[in-house]
């Protein structure tokens, strides 16, 4: 029981609000959960399901942590002391109403259709905060992610698992990297040349990190067996993503999107196109199932010879929702760390430019960089909505939505 709850050690499936609640439920005082007698009957507005007006009383109908809607009761406004939920729900009101033409001061009564609207509204907010945690939870690189969909009422995307680096298929071996450069300086006193030199490439990057090097040439940064620390300059697309971005809704029906909620200077690294690998083969029967349902997230990896694709469909990380652009802002580098196979680079993701505070991150689907040395990059990718007949190697046309002024108008 709660009462005895005190130097428990057995593991418990439910979360501490969920205790609390059992114990309120059950009227129990319990210390080691913070429930006194003076607390049992502090109840926690889950979100609001109603509102009316009765002469210049405010009610709400509440719906409360840990009870079923048919336990929900109307209370008068003084008695809430939810500010943030009552602010929200005010402003999702407020929205709905001028969406629907109406004036945005809310009526004395809501029609059923509008509390309905606003009970969806809370439990998408509810289920979009759930799944930031998760991301969150699941991610290893510095920069947060967090959620908005001000546009409608779509929740978190379905059978879709953040994953931080490559998935191997069956049948793939990933061979890790024998030896490591003995530079003590890797920047401005490379020995042999660094990582980079070995490899016969120029070194990449600049002292602040950024990538110096024409789009095609590949990215070689030191690896687990060098000599030099964590601190390397070498050391730029492995330490992850740096800024805290977030997924949003877009208002225009291209689906989700990703923008970034700091400035990004030129030439930085953003993120890396990350999913699981399989073979070429394999993602031809792939797409033409992905082609039926609609979507797809196929990146071949062509630097050298086309065997191996990246499927972020299922499992990727934040660059599975990032949207095309005839006129993008990330750049698509080649890029080798502890894995030297050219054929299953990792693909990591440059600013062309300053990328400001709010603006989307986008790059071409279907990029084509000019070849250095025969070394190329090139995107056989669908992120669209459009049913597509076929194989992801023979597409119909797909219209574009990217509205920049140098659009192509198609995709592909």
């Amino acid at each position: 029981m709660a009462e005895n709850l005190k130097g428990c050690s057995v593991c418990c499936k439910s979360s501490w609000n969920q205790l609390q609640d059992l114990c309120r439920l059950a009227k129990l005082s319990c210390p080691a959960l913070g429930i006194s007698k003076r607390n049992l009957y502090d109840f926690e507005v889950e979100y609001l399901c109603d509102y009316k007006k009765i002469r210049e009383q405010e009610y709400y109908l509440v719906k409360w942590r840990g009870y079923p809607e048919s336990e929900s009761t109307w209370e008068p406004r003084q008695n809430l002391k939810c500010i943030r939920i009552l602010k929200q729900f005010h402003k999702d009101l407020e929205q709905e109403l001028l969406r629907r033409h109406h004036r945005s001061k809310p009526p004395r009564h809501l029609d059923p259709s509008l509390a309905s609207y606003l009970v969806q509204k809370a439990k998408q907010r509810r289920a979009l905060q759930l799944w930031e945690q998760e991301l969150n939870a699941k991610r290893n690189h510095l920069g947060r992610i967090t959620v908005e969909n001000e546009v409608d009422l779509d929740g978190p995307p379905r059978a879709f698992v953040y994953i931080n680096e490559y998935r191997v298929g069956e049948g793939i071996t990933l061979n890790q990297v024998a030896v490591g450069c003995e530079c003590q300086d890797c920047l401005w006193a490379p020995a042999g040349g660094c990582c980079p030199g070995a490899s016969l490439h120029k070194f990449a990057y600049n002292d602040q990190g950024q990538v110096r090097l024409r789009a095609g040439q590949p990215i070689y940064e030191c690896n687990s067996r060098c000599r030099c620390g964590y601190d390397c300059p070498n050391r730029v697309v492995q330490k992850g993503i740096r800024y805290n971005l977030c997924i949003f809704r877009t208002d225009d029906g291209r689906g989700w999107g990703v923008r970034t909620l700091e400035k990004i200077r030129k030439n930085s690294f953003v993120m890396e196109y990350v999913g699981e690998i399989i073979t070429s083969e394999e993602a031809e029967r792939r797409g033409q199932i992905y082609d039926r349902q609609g979507a797809t997230y196929l990146f071949d990896l062509d630097y050298v010879e086309d065997v191996y694709t990246v499927d972020a469909a299922y499992y990727g990380n934040i660059s599975h929702f990032v949207n095309h652009s005839c006129d993008p802002n990330l750049q698509v580098y080649n890029v080798f760390i502890d894995n030297l196979d050219e054929r299953l680079p990792r693909i990591a993701f440059f600013a062309t430019r300053t990328i400001w505070a709010g603006e989307e991150l986008t790059f071409d689907y279907n990029m084509q960089v000019d070849p250095v040395d025969m070394e190329s990059t090139r995107m056989d990718s669908n992120f669209g909505l459009a049913v597509l007949p076929g194989s992801p190697k023979k597409r119909v046309r797909i219209e574009c939505k990217c509205g920049t002024e140098s659009c192509r108008k198609y995709l592909f």
